[in-house]
């Protein structure tokens, strides 16, 4: 009998803790949320708040405000983000991130504690990126897919003269987005990315200037892919790139565009056996990163800068990189149901974009803002993904008025 008792007033709480719409019958719930700075000197005040539920397609944005209530939600699971710009006591701009995926919320009045980081603005970033490829039609009648067309758009999205020289990039790991994360060294902390490969920008410092408004397009194969020896239905041709990833393949020659100097793969500086370097169709986690001066980065020489996958047997190694390196990272997905198998921390993309299937000749271009003096685009970086870019855009090389540099003889 007082088992009996117990639940009927546990479900009396839960009654009275909901508020129910007498016109729609839903029992709505509040939950207050709880942002909290790591970042010193940095309030979350004025910050948004954005609470999903993908399932029900419903979206709920509130500006962050001390301890911040929200009302009139629909229990269900949902994924909650915390983004924004923002400036410390001495003026200096940083973007913020936090995030909680998938959580339940099915009580009313629960408060939420959201931890939210911050970086200060990148001047380069991700522009457009190309990675799904292209289904076409072979000369038997069949179909095929082709992939070799992927590219990496960097723009220079400042007001100053930025040099490429050393400027690395990598994909991340795992190569697709997964509900299954790997398991990294506890003692690691929130300190680092891990990637599956790396190569870096060559020169001798200030041998590639970026002027503002400028950038730069990194080619899987930086050839013309129209023509009839590789996909007539290619969107792009990549002849015009200023770099490539020439993985020395007889099949697919080294191209014009300067080559990209190869970093690290399963803890060496060699390139690996696999005669092409490809990022995942379904979309993959990338970043661009700088060293800087004066610190000395060396994920092959260094033992304490790569590890294993520590869920898995594998002895496949990766490379630690440190966060306060990264200058812009994108993660991409299957679809918006994806969304939640984020490999990439919030601090550095709060959320993805994708383009919704493989080989579809579509990618992703970020959103432009506004127009500079000399009528390049401003573009928006606000470090989530989601917000970000405009998904499913036939591949474009310098859209919106961008400029190629004038290093580039090619053009």
């Amino acid at each position: 009998m007082n088992t009996i008792k117990t639940g009927i007033l546990s479900l009396m709480m839960i009654f009275l803790m909901t508020a129910c719409d007498p016109d729609t019958g839903i029992s709505y719930i509040s939950v207050k949320i709880n942002a909290v700075s790591q970042v010193e000197g940095v309030s979350t005040d004025g910050l948004t708040v954005t609470l999903e539920n993908f399932d029900e397609a419903i979206r709920i944005v509130k500006t962050i405000s001390g301890e911040t209530t929200i009302d009139s939600i629909i229990p269900g699971i949902y994924n909650i983000t915390i983004t924004g710009q923002v400036e410390d006591e001495y003026g200096k701009a940083y973007n913020m991130n936090g995030s909680l995926s998938r959580k339940s919320l099915i009580v009313s009045n629960e408060v939420l504690q959201i931890d939210v980081n911050g970086s200060g603005f990148s001047p380069l970033i991700f522009k457009e990126i190309f990675y799904s490829g292209t289904k076409y039609t072979t000369t038997s009648g069949g179909t095929a897919n082709y992939f070799r067309n992927q590219f990496y758009e960097i723009y220079n999205n400042s007001q100053i003269t930025i040099y490429l020289d050393g400027t690395h990039f990598a994909n991340l790991a795992p190569i697709k987005a997964t509900a299954t994360l790997p398991v990294w060294p506890e003692a690691d902390g929130n300190k680092y990315v891990y990637a599956e490969r790396i190569w870096k920008i060559p020169g001798t410092g200030t041998q590639y200037p970026l002027e503002p408004g400028e950038s730069v397009v990194i080619s899987q194969f930086a050839a013309n892919h129209q023509l009839e020896i590789y996909c007539p239905a290619s969107p792009v041709d990549c002849s015009k790139s200023e770099f490539e990833f020439n993985m020395n393949n007889a099949n697919f020659p080294d191209q014009p565009a300067d080559d990209m100097s190869h970093v690290f793969y399963d803890g060496k500086s060699e390139m690996g056996t696999i005669p092409q370097y490809l990022t995942s169709v379904f979309g993959g986690a990338y970043v661009i990163f700088k060293i800087p001066e004066g610190d000395t980065y060396d994920p092959v020489g260094n033992e304490t800068l790569k590890t294993t996958d520590l869920s898995s047997t594998s002895t496949k190694l990766y490379a630690k990189i440190p966060v306060e390196y990264i200058l812009d990272a994108v993660e991409a997905v299957d679809n918006e149901a994806a969304i939640q198998n984020k490999r990439v921390p919030a601090t550095l993309d709060a959320g993805a974009t994708y383009v919704g299937a493989t080989y579809n000749s579509l990618g992703v271009a970020r959103k432009k803002t506004g127009t500079n003096n000399n009528g390049t685009p401003i573009l928006q970086d606000t470090n989530n993904s989601t917000d970000d870019f405009i998904h499913g855009v036939t591949p474009e090389f310098r859209r919106d008025g961008a400029k190629a540099p004038v290093w580039n003889t090619r053009l």
